[in-house]
């Protein structure tokens, strides 16, 4: 049986491949094969990979990609497709789908959701509920920097706190939105926004979610 993971790693593939080499995405400043080569350098490069969350190796982290970047993008793609090799943390099925699950949605979301024509993909509910409870799980870190106080509701009523703090926004919208949202795609993500107009509005205006 296949895991979300993989499902979404191969949806991601797909949506590359498609996209082709120069398209836009979410990730500013990213093309599609900026993209691809972030995926791959991710998972065949933690020496370079840890960039993305310390600031003293982003250099570096910067740079290794760029050079992966520079390879045939058919070649990125069939990369990402395989997995990675047997000596990532990755290539244990756990691990995959721990790290992965979300990380591959929301890249694949980064390519749909750059197209002027996409539309929201309907989840079945039980992926749904499993981006709910990763989102339960870090929604204090990805929270951490909100200028107000967060609280995250799905559909069916449950709520998850990011962060505390008066006054209080209640961002309301399916886990696949939710989890655009507080990753930093609030633009794109479709989710509903209550509470005081202030802040709702000092909300939208900060670009401080996500990692």
């Amino acid at each position: 049986m296949s895991t979300h993971a993989t499902r979404e790693r191969l949806l991601l593939a797909d949506l590359l491949e498609t996209a082709g080499p120069d398209a836009p995405t979410l990730c500013e400043g990213w093309l599609t094969r900026d993209l691809a080569a972030h995926v791959v350098v991710r998972e065949r490069r933690p020496d370079a990979a840890a960039g993305s969350l310390v600031p003293a190796l982003r250099e570096r982290g910067d740079r290794v990609r760029a050079e992966f970047a520079e390879k045939p993008y058919e070649e990125l793609i069939q990369l990402i497709r395989t997995g990675p090799p047997r000596f990532s943390p990755f290539a244990v099925k756990q691990v995959d789908e721990g790290a992965n699950t979300v990380e591959f949605y929301v890249h694949a979301e980064d390519v749909r959701r750059a197209q002027p024509d996409w539309s929201a993909r309907a989840l079945d509910p039980v992926f749904s509920d499993a981006l709910w409870s990763r989102l339960e799980r870090a929604a204090r870190l990805l929270g951490r920097k909100a200028p107000v106080g967060l609280v995250l509701r799905r559909p069916n009523g449950q709520t998850v706190v990011a962060h505390r703090g008066t006054p209080v926004v209640t961002v309301s919208g399916e886990p696949g939105e939710l989890t655009m949202y507080l990753f930093g795609r609030q633009s794109s993500a479709e989710v509903d926004l209550e509470g005081e107009p202030e802040a709702i509005e000092r909300l939208r205006e900060a670009k401080q979610l996500g990692i």
